[in-house]
């Protein structure tokens, strides 16, 4: 008979304690620590529940010189291009990849696509979340083939491998992990231990019968994903969704790929039929704006393996209060305060009594220090109040001592300023590039100083 008792679970590690402490002893995170009721003793269904369902015996040891496979029959193409490319070419068979995002930025409408895009893929759609209708509904919104996609909407883990077992579907789609639960434990659905019992009862399924299962999880308020954090190091793919619920582009970011390369990202536009690829990037994220307005400049950055401009917008202006503002939007505001510091010490610019104001445009959040040559270049424009030559392009990132260092990848960086038609790129003087590219000017420069005297010279400043 199974007894219930009280225990405490880490929200960041997952460690089980049998007394709350402020302090995981574990990962040293204090205050993660929530209480849970679980059942102990034996249960019929307990512990094991997905292989007694499934019937799975205990796999044997094979010599690795032995294991036959082909890259290409190991994956599986899920009808959207970008999605395909960030998982490395298609979803790996046996699979787990857990998409995160917060409410409303559009899992369920991703999710519910790849099926609609791809009818050849039988796919077993598992909703804990809406109704049978409500699922028609957003179908019927999206159009598509649906002749491929089965609706199954239930709770109960048990109930879902046994259905796994018996469609044997080549996809599943579970929406969303912290609703479904395990009916051997008595806590409740979304617990630390449920999602962490779930989720790796999912992963036996999927490496067992061969079948990739696609996990859509919450996110807290701070950004991170729900659950233990051991439920990110369980699964094979982290994919995370972002973008501003008001606006009306999604990027779809990998952070954690086995089976392909991490940072890579594909951005979405949200329309009323769906989501829709943007294939070209760099025409959403470049100026849309008429030409002569001071605190503007263009990067050429690298996310993953994809190069594309970005539009650096600055607002420099008097300090209203004693201590002057810091504001970034979709940047780093400890390396601006690095910038503005170089700029006072290497270049003798004094903004420590001005407001500085900093946007990426698009939504977009970088973190590549490529784009620390345009950041500087938009904030002394607008306290000049000069405007850059629309037609160029800045790369490089900046040093402690002033010095422009060079970036990686900048054949491609200046391969796709070119390809959108801009005349000048500003790069390291370090740069070494492969071979000589034509069509575009290419400016090197060695350090802030000279930065400036070659993007401002022939202004009275």
């Amino acid at each position: 008979m199974a007894k219930a008792k009280t225990v405490f679970f880490c929200s960041n590690c997952g460690n089980e304690f049998p007394k709350w402490l402020g302090q995981c002893p574990a990962c040293k995170e204090w205050n993660t620590l929530v209480e849970e009721t679980v059942a102990t003793g034996k249960n019929v269904s307990g512990g094991s529940a997905s292989r007694g369902l499934l019937g799975i015996s205990a796999p044997k040891p094979e010599p690795l010189a032995d294991i036959d496979i082909n890259e290409g029959d190991s994956r599986i193409t899920l009808g959207i291009p970008e999605v395909d490319r960030i998982l490395g070419g298609g979803i790996v068979k046996g699979s787990l990849v857990l998409l995160a995002g917060e409410p409303g930025i559009g899992k369920s409408t991703l999710s519910l696509q790849i099926p609609l895009s791809n009818p050849a893929l039988k796919t077993l759609y598992v909703s804990g979340e809406e109704s049978k209708n409500q699922i028609k509904l957003r179908s019927a919104r999206l159009s598509g083939d649906e002749n491929g996609c089965l609706i199954y909407c239930e709770t109960v883990l048990e109930n879902i491998t046994e259905e796994i077992r018996r469609q044997k579907p080549d996809l599943v789609i579970i929406d969303s992990v912290q609703t479904m639960y395990c009916d051997s434990l008595d806590s409740s659905p979304g617990s630390v231990s449920q999602v962490r019992e779930v989720t790796a009862s999912l992963l036996k399924v999927a490496k067992a019968l061969g079948v990739p299962v696609i996990l859509i999880g919450h996110i807290t308020k701070e950004g991170s994903i729900a659950g233990p954090k051991v439920l990110e190091h369980i699964v094979d793919v982290v994919l995370q969704f972002e973008g501003e619920n008001k606006g009306s582009y999604r990027i779809l970011r990998s952070i954690k790929n086995r089976f392909g390369a991490t940072g890579e990202l594909a951005v979405f536009e949200m329309l009323s039929s769906g989501l829709k690829e943007v294939i070209n990037p760099s025409q959403i994220l470049t100026p849309m704006h008429e030409e002569g307005l001071s605190g503007v400049a263009v990067s050429a950055m690298i996310d993953g393996s994809r190069a594309f401009l970005v539009e650096v917008q600055a607002l420099v202006s008097s300090a209203v209060y004693g201590t002057a503002q810091r504001s970034t939007t979709g940047f780093d505001g400890r390396r601006l305060n690095m910038l503005l510091a170089v700029l006072e010490k290497r270049a003798g610019f004094k903004l420590g009594a001005k407001d500085v104001f900093l946007n990426i445009a698009g939504g977009l959040r970088v973190s590549d220090p490529a784009c620390d040559m345009a950041i500087i270049v938009a904030v002394l424009s607008s306290t000049f109040d000069i405007s850059i030559p629309s037609d160029s392009v800045f790369t490089g990132e900046i040093g402690l001592s002033g010095e422009i260092r060079p970036s990686s990848g900048i054949d491609r960086r200046i391969n796709e300023a070119k390809r959108l038609g801009f005349k000048k790129i500003y790069i390291s003087s370090y740069c070494q590039l492969d071979r000589q590219i034509k069509g575009i000017e290419i400016i090197k420069v060695a350090d802030v100083p000279s930065l400036v005297r070659a993007v401002f010279k022939g202004s009275n400043q």
